[in-house]
């Protein structure tokens, strides 16, 4: 079952960002008071890079067991492991370089060079088969299992989604065939409006996995986005629309990124 939008505003970027890190890093912390690992989707964006470097100052200030956390990758550009389009490449160097993540629980999406070529498709099945055997591993290990029921991905605790003008979200585009896949967890996606062409994705059904789905948005680019989404537009049409948490769906945005919403911030 999925939850309805709760949009929760903040003054600006900065303050976005700071209180964004500060509710992760909480709620990871109440995860792991409940099971023996979490797990913690980040995309890319200007605005997440921003939270993830908060994360480092959140968890000083509210340590956490950052080595029984997992993170997972929403999308990726693909292209050479090391290349500066690399979704992964900020998050290390603002965050998880810093936190004591375990190198086993650091989970990157293929790069073009990690020996699938041009076949994404087989580099998507990759790390499909990696989400899997996180499943996998947990319902052995732990007997209040951290499966999402009748998916092959763990439950996310905490999905950190960006948001495009377009209303895309992860790699999920505006009409593109990806919003519209059911029977897989990662695809490839070919043809990107957004460059580089060529990426890796979570699929709605992936994401409608997650305990919880924060879409975080910053500016008044992303005004009439926000509006559109909340407003109830289909996913197809505005994929950011159709990211729902099993337990709870935040908006997460400032007044610039909200100057397009009507009566629904309070």
């Amino acid at each position: 079952m999925s939850s309805e939008p709760e949009v929760v505003l903040h003054d600006d970027a900065d303050q976005l960002a700071e209180r964004t890190a500060e509710r992760a890093v909480s709620a990871l912390g109440l995860a792991l008071d409940e099971r023996s690992e979490a797990h913690l989707v980040v995309t890319g964006g200007s605005i997440l890079e921003a939270v993830l470097a908060g994360l480092v100052t959140a968890t000083e200030r509210a340590p956490i067991d950052w080595s029984r956390v997992h993170v997972w990758w929403g999308d990726e550009r693909y292209v050479p492991s090391g290349d500066d389009d690399r979704n992964d490449r900020p998050a290390r160097a603002k965050a998880f370089d810093h936190l004591r993540v375990s190198a086993d629980h650091l989970h990157p999406m293929p790069a073009s060079d990690a020996g699938f070529g041009d076949d994404l498709d087989a580099a998507a099945a990759s790390y499909a088969g990696e989400l899997a055997a996180a499943v996998a591993k947990s319902d052995a290990d732990d007997s209040d299992s951290d499966t999402a029921a009748d998916t092959d991905v763990p439950a996310f605790d905490v999905v950190l989604l960006g948001l495009g003008p377009d209303g895309h979200c992860a790699s999920l585009f505006p009409g593109h065939p990806g919003t519209r896949v059911s029977d897989a967890s990662v695809i490839g996606v070919r043809e990107s409006p957004k460059p580089p062409p060529n990426r890796l994705s979570l699929t709605f059904p992936a994401l409608d996995a997650a305990r919880e789905i924060w879409v975080v948005a910053s500016g008044d680019g992303k005004a009439d986005a926000v509006a559109r989404a909340l407003g109830g537009a289909p996913r197809e049409e505005v994929p950011a629309a159709g990211a729902r948490g099993t337990e709870r769906t935040l908006w997460l945005i400032d007044r610039a990124a909200a100057s397009r919403l009507r009566d629904r911030t309070g």
